[in-house]
C-alpha cells in the first residue's frame, strides 16, 4: 500500500508539506502534558515528526481503518494507534494523567472535536490543531470581532488562545475550497468559573443563537425570568467578555422563575 485514498465522507485532506508539518509539530509545547494525542494521522506526515519529539506517551487515533493499516506497515515503530472515532473516546480511561492534543482536524467535526476537549478541560491541558481558518479565527476572537461567538467564549473561559499561521490549501491532496489556520491553546489558571458553569454554556448558546438581538431578548426567549433590570441587557452578545457572561449567568441563575 502506497498511500491512503482520501475518502470525502470522512474529510480527510491529507497535508503534503513537510515543512508544515514540522512547524506545526514543533507548536505543540508538550508542558505540563504526560501524553499526547495526534487526532486522524492519516498518512503520518505529522506523526513522524510528532515521534522524533520522544513523548513519554504518544498515541494516535484513527477512524479509517485504510489508514490504520497504511501507519502499520509504514512506521512500525508507532506502537500506540486507537482505531476508532476521537468524539466516542473514553478520555478519562485511557489517559490518567494531563493530556496535549494536537492534529489535523476534519473540518466538519472540529467545532464537536473543541466541544468534547471542553468537556475535558482539567486533563486537557494543551491543543495544537489545524482546521478551517474560520474556525481557527472564531476560536481565538476577542470580544467586539465579527466572528466573536459561542466557541470564542466557552474555549477562551478555561484557555489561553492563541492563533499561529495561515496554511493555504495547495499543500492538501485533495485541496480544500478554503484555506487553514493552526492554533494553540493552553490551559489558564481558571478552575471554575464564579457562576454555575452549566448554565454559563446555556446563557451562552442561547445569546449567541440570537446574535443580532440584545442580551434582553434573546435570554428572555430562552428563560422565565422574575426580573427585568439586569444593568447590560442592552447590549449585543459580541460585546461581552467571558467575566461579563459569568456575571450574566449568575443573575440568571438567582431571578429564574421557579414559581412553576
Amino acid at each position: 500500500m502506497d498511500r491512503v485514498i482520501p475518502k470525502k465522507y470522512l474529510g480527510q485532506h491529507f497535508l503534503r508539506d513537510r515543512a508544515i508539518a514540522a512547524r506545526i509539530a514543533g507548536s505543540l509545547t508538550g508542558e505540563d502534558c504526560d501524553s499526547v494525542l495526534e487526532i486522524g494521522p492519516g498518512m503520518g506526515i505529522l506523526t513522524e515528526f510528532l515521534m522524533e519529539r520522544n513523548f513519554s506517551d504518544f498515541r494516535v487515533v484513527e477512524i479509517d481503518k485504510e489508514s490504520v493499516s497504511y501507519l502499520e506497515k509504514k512506521m512500525p515503530g508507532l506502537t500506540n494507534i486507537i482505531t476508532g472515532d476521537f468524539l466516542s473516546l473514553d478520555i478519562d480511561s485511557l489517559f490518567r494523567g494531563n493530556l496535549g492534543i494536537i492534529g489535523n482536524f476534519p473540518y466538519h467535526i472540529s467545532s464537536q472535536i473543541f466541544f468534547k476537549i471542553l468537556k475535558h478541560r482539567d486533563k486537557v491541558k494543551e491543543v495544537c490543531g489545524m482546521l478551517q481558518k474560520e474556525v481557527a479565527e472564531r476560536i481565538c476572537a476577542k470580544p467586539g470581532s465579527k466572528v466573536y461567538g459561542i466557541l470564542s467564549v466557552l474555549v477562551n473561559a478555561y484557555y489561553d488562545t492563541e492563533y499561529l499561521f495561515t496554511v493555504s490549501g495547495k499543500v492538501f491532496f485533495p485541496p480544500p475550497k478554503v484555506r487553514s489556520g493552526v492554533i494553540r491553546l493552553k490551559r489558564n489558571n481558571v478552575k471554575s468559573l464564579d457562576c454555575d458553569e452549566k448554565l454559563f454554556f446555556r446563557v451562552v448558546k442561547a445569546c449567541f443563537n440570537q446574535r443580532r438581538k440584545t442580551l434582553r431578548n434573546s435570554v428572555k426567549a430562552a428563560f422565565d425570568l422574575k426580573a427585568d433590570d439586569y444593568p447590560e441587557f442592552n447590549l449585543r452578545p459580541e460585546q461581552l467578555t467571558v467575566e461579563q457572561f459569568a456575571r450574566l449567568t449568575q443573575w440568571i441563575h438567582d431571578n429564574i422563575d421557579d414559581s412553576e
